[in-house]
């Protein structure tokens, strides 16, 4: 199960890894975009954190409406509601539960998705954000999916968008000249997804693997 303190660190994981990318987002945002994906990501990713640190909300669905207000209030941009809509509506879908499931959690991001298309205009194919976030929350979601096989849909997702001709956003006004430019936005998304299965596989500590191995040995 999957209680808040998993959503504190997944986005102060996100936090980090954005920190680290900030640099390559923005360069991907240069040639199709105003060159500042990285580094407005970057601040709202931190204030996120931040206020993460000073809140500490005790839900699921708390930590994740908060996460998404704070990125609207301080990401300019497309980019604050688009990433703040996907967090507020996951987190009011998952409501007041104190934890919840994997596959409750992948339908309520699923909502969340929902929303930043409907926000947006748009839909997979169109070079967009979405291109990460529908193939890594399809991954999710299912008996079989699971957090590592997200991440890797949606790396292959945000990849796919290079030879893509872009029909919503700024890079949709450059017509064939987006075309050979991967989407910053689906490479940050992607980010979100990386850094929720290094939040998983780090909640999988070498002491719940030796109790589970104590468990198992006394069994025989």
């Amino acid at each position: 199960m999957l209680d808040a303190l998993f959503f504190r660190r997944w986005l102060t994981a996100t936090a980090a890894v954005v920190d680290r990318e900030a640099e390559r987002l923005t360069e991907l945002d240069s040639p199709i975009g105003d060159a500042d994906h990285g580094s407005n990501l970057q601040r709202g990713f931190r204030a996120v954190a931040t206020v993460l640190e000073k809140e500490v909300p005790d839900t699921p669905g708390a930590v994740l409406t908060l996460a998404g207000r704070q990125l609207i209030s301080t990401v300019g941009g497309a980019s604050g509601p688009l990433y703040g809509t996907l967090l507020r509506r996951t987190g009011k879908d998952l409501g007041d539960a104190p934890e919840v499931g994997p596959a409750r959690f992948a339908e309520a991001l699923r909502s969340g998705v929902d929303a930043v298309a409907a926000l947006g205009g748009a839909a997979p194919g169109d070079k967009t954000m979405l291109d990460a976030l529908v193939p890594g929350v399809d991954a999710l979601d299912g008996p079989s999916g699971s957090f590592g096989a997200a991440r890797e849909a949606a790396l292959h997702g945000a990849l796919a968008t290079t030879p893509l001709q872009a029909r919503k956003g700024r890079a949709s006004y450059l017509g064939e000249r987006s075309i050979g430019h991967q989407d910053p936005g689906a490479a940050s998304s992607a980010l979100l997804f990386e850094a929720l299965a290094e939040t998983a596989e780090s909640t999988e500590t070498p002491e719940s693997t030796e109790t589970a191995e104590s468990t198992d040995g006394s069994r025989g």
